[in-house]
């Protein structure tokens, strides 16, 4: 397990996209982060129809072939993420940051699930936005969040959330007992995986353990 000044030179990053993606979503971000020096893999799993448990699996495996990595969640892939590392405490990590992630279930999401088809869209995946079952880090290495604040995303098409939210997840939502630091940015859900300063922030969180001050 790498220490804190070793994590810091880690060039593998695995990024893990959300739910009704696929892998090439992620890959605006990895360009930005490649530029970094960054080497960036893109896990890529169908959330709608597997189980949480068989999705952390394959990204297990996905981990050791690489080796030690930081690791990138966006979403619910963040919630993959959790699960694969809290699974596999002997996994070698290096930092791990989660994007828009629903830690603590998804106000949103359980208002979609009340509709037939919002329960079929959401698939093997609902129960996890509902749950928000993986709200405590518990690892040694240091865990990042990054919320979003511009409401624009499906999430208000089936809901008028009462908080401060990206348009999907509210900021509360995205929260971890035991993070070593949050930023919260005026990005919406999607919109972070385009915006250059989340990049620049995750870039320095990876590097340094901690978001640049104005990230905050």
């Amino acid at each position: 397990m790498p220490n804190p000044s070793e994590a810091g030179a880690l060039r593998d990053a695995i990024l893990v996209h959300g739910l009704w993606m696929r892998g090439l979503v992620m890959r605006p971000l990895a360009a930005r982060l490649a530029r970094a020096g960054l080497r960036c893999h893109l896990f890529d799993y169908t959330g709608r129809e597997r189980p949480l448990a068989a999705n952390a699996e394959r990204l297990a495996h996905l981990a050791r072939q690489i080796g030690p990595a930081h690791f990138v969640g966006h979403s619910l892939g963040g919630l993959v993420v959790l699960d694969a590392l809290m699974r596999e405490p002997a996994l070698p990590v290096g930092r791990v940051a989660l994007l828009g992630t629903p830690a603590r279930g998804c106000l949103a999401a359980r208002r979609l699930a009340r509709f037939g088809p919002g329960r079929w869209l959401l698939g093997e995946s609902e129960a996890l936005w509902r749950e928000g079952r993986i709200a405590r880090w518990t690892r040694p290495e240091p865990l990042g969040v990054i919320a979003g604040t511009v409401p624009i995303g499906m999430g208000r098409v089936f809901a008028q959330l009462p908080c401060v939210n990206d348009g999907v997840v509210c900021i509360e939502e995205t929260r971890i007992d035991g993070m070593a630091a949050c930023s919260v940015l005026p990005v919406s859900h999607s919109g972070m995986l385009l915006s250059a300063r989340v990049a620049e922030s995750l870039r320095a969180f990876l590097e340094h353990g901690n978001f640049p001050p104005h990230a905050r």
